[in-house]
């Protein structure tokens, strides 16, 4: 009897999940000491180092070459636009709060997955999208943790995420490896070529490039896994454990930060992770056969 996907992909998706969200309470750490372009920087310059010879390893020495080369470049501009965003209001706001609403991104995928896709949404997924954005709606409530104006570059790395995501659907005849590898070449060149007017370099040395190197090994490691994961089991299968992600950085943000939502802030948090899940859950259900049924 063959092994369920689950049983090898599942260990590595939840490694990446931890790897991703270490990535994300390391930033916030750096972003107070550090300018948010040299962050940034390190972050894809190390998802470089790691990938890039996995992609080589896998697919052969024409592992670059794209057959939607422009495609490739606007999806992972988006990507970097995402992380810009995120990183840039982590900040200001607390980690756990910020990363939900980043979880924002399915709504606008379902908002967008028309004109882009040509893809009408499902009554699930328009019932899911719906719920989650009520979650949203509770953690933005005045007098929240969240009420500051950096929420604006939250919402636009969920715009960002979601873009990322539906270019991706329209890169399902590429490499894998391909996707994975212009994935950190954009942003390690679009970041390097911006270094040069952003950096301190006496500043830098003051700090210590160490936890900047540690950002790059998380979020190569994070990436790595999760590729692993996606090609051992199907996505739908996966997704559920996405959700955990706001779990570590509700752990994060207590453990380094001191930071922890309040009741309707949980409340909030919660819709987000019911709807993403049940929504997965459904769709899982839907893909079945019927004989299997």
């Amino acid at each position: 009897m063959a092994a369920h996907p689950l049983r090898h992909a599942l260990p590595l998706f939840l490694v990446a999940g931890l790897c991703l969200s270490s990535l994300d309470a390391t930033a916030k750490w750096l972003v107070r000491d550090h300018s948010l372009w040299v962050v940034v920087w390190a972050r894809y310059v190390g998802q470089m180092l790691v990938v890039t010879p996995f992609a080589w390893q896998r697919a052969g020495r024409g592992f670059w070459r794209a057959r939607k080369p422009g495609m490739q470049l606007l999806r992972s501009l988006f990507l970097l636009l995402a992380t810009l965003g995120f990183w840039g209001g982590l900040r200001y706001l607390p980690l756990a709060e910020a990363s939900s609403i980043t979880f924002l991104a399915p709504t606008f995928v379902v908002l967008l997955s028309w004109p882009i896709l040509h893809e009408r949404a499902t009554r699930a997924r328009q019932i899911a999208s719906t719920a989650g954005f009520i979650g949203i709606l509770i953690l933005l409530r005045p007098g929240s943790a969240v009420m500051h104006p950096a929420v604006l570059l939250l919402l636009a790395a969920a715009l960002s995420n979601a873009l990322y995501q539906l270019l991706t659907r329209k890169l399902l005849d590429e490499s894998p490896y391909t996707t994975l590898f212009y994935s950190a070449v954009v942003g390690t060149v679009a970041m390097t070529l911006a270094l040069p007017f952003t950096i301190d370099v006496a500043h830098l040395m003051s700090v210590g490039v160490g936890p900047l190197a540690l950002l790059g090994v998380l979020a190569g490691l994070g990436h790595y896994a999760m590729t692993n994961a996606y090609l051992t089991a199907p996505a739908s299968l996966l997704t559920p454990f996405t959700y955990l992600q706001i779990l570590w950085a509700t752990a994060f943000g207590y453990l380094l930060f001191d930071q922890h939502p309040d009741a309707l802030s949980a409340l909030g948090m919660a819709i987000v992770v019911a709807s993403g899940v049940a929504l997965a859950a459904w769709e899982r259900q839907s893909m079945r056969p019927a004989a299997a049924r």
